[in-house]
């Protein structure tokens, strides 16, 4: 099982303290770095002092640190053009020498939108526009060097493209889909993923659409074998009952709340949570870090927990 950390910086975080939380994370020996890719707050937290751009964010972290992966959990297809998204991320990718994942999804958080001029069409729309997006990316980082790129997309048509610049990583960055639709979001998986994600579900839901993945990679002569399959879960450890419930009141959650829904308590009892969620397929967890001033947290749980899985 590989872990990894991912952070809400929506909810009130400066580049500098990402900085440190990736460089802790690293230094640690975690897998990954993660951010989700919001620009408005939820909840009754200040966000302050403003949200950070996913993208430009992790383009500082690709020069900042040295050899931790980097990512989204997930960018909205809403907020950016699959062929400017695509130069993007090629361009963090190479200035982190391949370190970089694209996690991306359909965008979900109406007020965001409306909160910054973003158009947000309804959830049909989306999954169109997301299945399109998809085509580009994918399309202009496989199109052989020399040769140009034409899509005839009904909201994204593009023309004569030279499909440049080419990412670092061969064929390409990982890309990471998620959620629980039945339907669509594992025949998108199916065709375009590299890893498949399901945020804060349980065991059994997570059983459930992990196989309706494999279905559908298996309905168009896939190997589903071929994905990682991922849980992200919200982080809340202690090494005693105070100590795990003053966490959890850190970021306004009960403990025994946590405890059902998340991956909390000692660290036997988050031991024996991962464990679960590896019976059920997972291959990697996404540790959620929401309370970024608590470095020991992540010191704990690389010492007492990572060494177990």
């Amino acid at each position: 099982m590989e872990l990894r950390i991912f952070t809400e910086p929506q909810q009130g975080a400066s580049y500098d303290q990402l900085l440190t939380v990736a460089r802790c994370a690293e230094d640690a020996g975690y897998a990954a770095f993660f951010r989700s890719d919001h620009y408005l707050k939820m909840g009754t937290v200040s966000g302050d002092p403003g949200p950070t751009d996913a993208w430009t964010t992790l383009a500082g972290l690709a020069r900042d640190t040295r050899q931790i992966r980097l990512g989204t959990l997930m960018s909205a297809a809403t907020f950016r053009l699959p062929g400017p998204l695509a130069i993007t991320v090629a361009q963090v990718d190479a200035m982190s020498g391949g370190r970089v994942e694209l996690g991306i999804g359909t965008g979900w958080y109406a007020e965001e939108h409306s909160a910054y001029g973003i158009p947000f069409p309804p959830l049909g729309e989306r999954f169109d526009r997301l299945e399109e997006q998809l085509a580009v990316i994918t399309g202009l980082w496989s199109t052989p060097a020399g040769q140009t790129f034409d899509h005839d997309g009904r909201y994204y048509p593009v023309s004569g493209s030279p499909a440049l610049p080419k990412p670092v990583q061969q064929p390409r960055p990982p890309i990471l889909l998620g959620g629980m639709g039945p339907r669509r979001t594992p025949r998108l998986a199916a065709r375009y993923a590299d890893e498949f994600n399901l945020p804060f579900v349980s065991v059994e839901d997570t059983t459930a659409q992990f196989g309706r993945v494999r279905e559908a990679c298996a309905a168009i002569g896939r190997d589903a074998d071929e994905l990682t399959y991922s849980n992200a879960l919200v982080l809340c450890c202690g090494r005693t009952e105070d100590e795990i419930r003053r966490r959890a009141a850190a970021i306004g959650r009960d403990a025994d709340e946590l405890r059902a829904n998340g991956l909390a308590g000692t660290p036997a009892e988050v031991v024996d949570t991962i464990g679960r969620y590896a019976a059920a397929g997972s291959q990697r967890i996404y540790l959620q870090i929401l309370d970024l001033t608590d470095l020991d947290h992540l010191d704990l749980v690389a010492t007492t927990v990572l060494p177990q899985v």
